[in-house]
Formats: structure tokens, C-alpha cells, sequence
């Protein structure tokens, strides 16, 4: 009796994924297959690219003549749609961790393609991503039904969120008029701060867009509404503040600091978004909210173990600094890392 009981307390805890949640989920893991791919792809056509012309890396521009350099760009826009469409069926806080599984695409096939050596470690960094990931997935909450954009505007407007949207709005120009002039050469998190901060809401913005053009597309016009182009409005300032401070803090700083913290502040910062918005957490019980951030914690230590282990590959010493300056390989060309979902989608050229 007390194990039947146990099973049905199990099912009634876990209903098993909605369609549209699946939906949100075959576009991210999309998203990451083409992003992953795209980072190689661009690579190889920068190597083709410099062995004719002036290489990137010292400020060259053969590479926008080289087919395959196009190619990758165009697969890394591919997966960009992917994943602004993911967020427009399924909760932030499915969506946004598994932009860590671009990291084990990247890795497979540098070691494959590129010839990178990929450590024993860093398979176990993939492993961990992988079994993050799908805890994750198994638990993750059921999307909130929405029929129109003033729901989602009605959302963004109550106390709570709007309190969290000022803090971070706050904080924001604080650090960029305060410690951007003082520290932003020298301290590595004030850059990705302010990168991870507008993130948060660059994310509900584009997810509220999403479901607009979700709804539009299915036959109920959400663009007559002045909400869909302050939406709209709010993901262009947020997207192209955070591309102006991540190239400031990829050009100053080491990608294998810069990438792991990012994607730290960033994921975070989005999922704490997402449950005071969309009150993911108010559909699910502590066991699920704690199995999710056990999930997120295990993608956490996969991300740092594969950027530490590429590190131990190429000889780099076990303790970096604060500030390290970028460094080439042997063909000379930049070394990049293994990308992060937001860092190779804002990255210039």
C-alpha cells in the first residue's frame, strides 16, 4: 500500500510534458545543434579564409569572401530563430540552461573536425551537461496558457516584476556610469554584469514577443497592440546593450573567464525573471524547484570543467587571473573557447 502510494504521489507530481513544452524543447535542442555547429563552421572558413588573406586576428577581412565563413554564420542565425521561437512555447527556465548543450556540440566536433583534443575531463564536463540538462527537462513546469499579449504586458506590470525590472535597470546604469570608467579594463565582472543584467530582460521581452507572434501566426492578430511594439522596443535597446558590453568584455578579457561567468550571471538572472514574472514555480511543488536547481548546479559544473579542462589541454596555467590577455594557437588564429548560446549569438564578426 505504501508503495503504491508512493508511485501515484510520483505521478501526480509529474504529469509528463505538454505539447507545447516538447515543441520549446525540440527548438532549443535545435537551436543549440546549429549554434554548437555554427562555431566550427565559422572557424574552419576563418583558417581557409587566412591562409589567402590577412587572418582575423590581426584585422583582416578576408574571411567575408570565403563561402564557408558565411555558412556558419548563416547556421548560427538559423539556430538564433530556433531559439526565439523556443521561447515562445516553453518557460525560460527550460529554455535558457540548455543553451549549455551548444558547449558538448562545439567540443564533439572540434575534437572531430578541428583536431582538438578534447580531455577525459572534458567528456565528463559533457556528461555533466547532458545529466543536467535532461533533469531539467523531466521537471520542468507546464507553460502558462496565454491568449494575447496584454496578458503577458498584465504580467510584466505587477508590483513584483516591476520592482525587480527597476533594480535591474538600477543597477545597470549604475555600474555603467559608476565603474565602467574606473574598472571595466581591470575587473572582468562588470562588463558581464551588465551584460547579465539587461539578459534577464531581453529575454522576457523576447519570450512576450514570441507568444505574439505565436498567437498572430495562429490566426489572432496581437500586432494592432501598442504592447507588442513596446516589446519589440525593449528587445532592440536590451540586445544591442548587451552586444556593445560583451565585445568590451570578450576584447578585454580571456573568452575560457568571460564565457563560464556570463553564462552563470546570465541563466540565473533569466530563470529568477522568469519565476517572479511568470511565476514558473507557483505550478510546481519544492520537490520539482529543488530537482530543477540540482540540474542547473550539475550544467553549472559540466560548463566550468569543460572551459577549466581546455585550459589544462592547451598548457595554460591551472589559476588564471582576474585579467588574462587573448591568446592565438599555433595557426595564429584567435582562440575562441567553447561558446556559450548568448555569447556566440551577440558576438560581432
Amino acid at each position: 500500500m505504501a508503495e503504491s502510494g508512493g508511485g501515484g504521489g510520483w505521478r501526480d507530481s509529474y504529469r509528463g510534458m505538454s505539447s507545447d513544452n516538447i515543441k520549446g524543447l525540440v527548438l532549443a535542442i535545435s537551436s543549440s545543434l546549429f549554434i554548437g555547429a555554427s562555431f566550427i563552421v565559422k572557424k574552419k572558413g576563418l583558417k581557409k579564409a587566412g591562409a589567402t588573406g590577412t587572418r582575423a586576428g590581426v584585422g583582416g577581412y578576408s574571411y567575408l569572401y570565403e563561402p564557408l565563413w558565411w555558412i556558419g554564420v548563416t547556421t548560427m542565425l538559423l539556430g538564433e530563430i530556433a531559439n526565439f521561437a523556443a521561447y515562445a512555447f516553453a518557460p525560460a527556465i527550460l529554455v535558457t540552461p540548455l543553451g549549455a548543450l551548444s558547449i558538448i556540440i562545439s567540443a564533439v566536433l572540434a575534437h572531430i573536425i578541428l583536431l582538438e583534443k578534447l580531455h577525459i575531463f572534458g567528456v565528463l564536463g559533457c556528461a555533466l551537461c547532458v545529466v543536467g540538462s535532461t533533469t531539467i527537462v523531466l521537471h520542468a513546469p507546464q507553460e502558462q496558457e496565454i491568449g494575447s499579449v496584454l496578458e503577458v504586458w498584465n504580467l510584466a506590470t505587477e508590483p513584483a516584476f516591476m520592482f525587480y525590472a527597476s533594480l535591474i535597470i538600477g543597477a545597470a546604469v549604475f555600474l555603467i556610469f559608476r565603474y565602467v570608467p574606473q574598472y571595466g579594463q581591470t575587473n572582468v565582472m562588470v562588463y558581464i554584469g551588465i551584460c547579465s543584467l539587461v539578459g534577464s530582460l531581453s529575454v522576457m521581452s523576447v519570450k512576450a514577443l514570441g507568444i505574439a507572434l505565436k498567437l498572430t501566426f495562429s490566426g489572432t492578430n496581437q500586432l494592432f497592440y501598442p504592447q507588442t511594439w513596446v516589446f519589440t522596443l525593449v528587445v532592440l535597446t536590451c540586445v544591442v546593450t548587451q552586444l556593445n558590453y560583451l565585445n568590451k568584455a570578450l576584447d578585454t578579457f580571456n573568452t575560457a573567464i568571460v564565457s563560464p561567468i556570463y553564462y552563470v550571471m546570465f541563466t540565473s538572472l533569466t530563470i529568477l525573471a522568469s519565476v517572479i514574472m511568470f511565476k514558473d514555480w507557483d505550478r510546481q511543488n519544492g520537490t520539482q524547484i529543488v530537482t530543477e536547481m540540482c540540474g542547473f548546479v550539475t550544467i553549472l559544473s559540466g560548463t566550468f570543467l569543460l572551459h577549466r579542462t581546455k585550459d589544462m589541454v592547451e598548457g595554460s596555467p591551472v589559476i588564471l587571473p582576474v585579467r588574462i590577455s587573448k591568446h592565438a594557437d599555433e595557426d595564429g588564429f584567435e582562440s575562441e573557447g567553447i561558446p556559450l548560446r548568448r555569447q556566440e549569438s551577440l558576438r560581432s564578426p
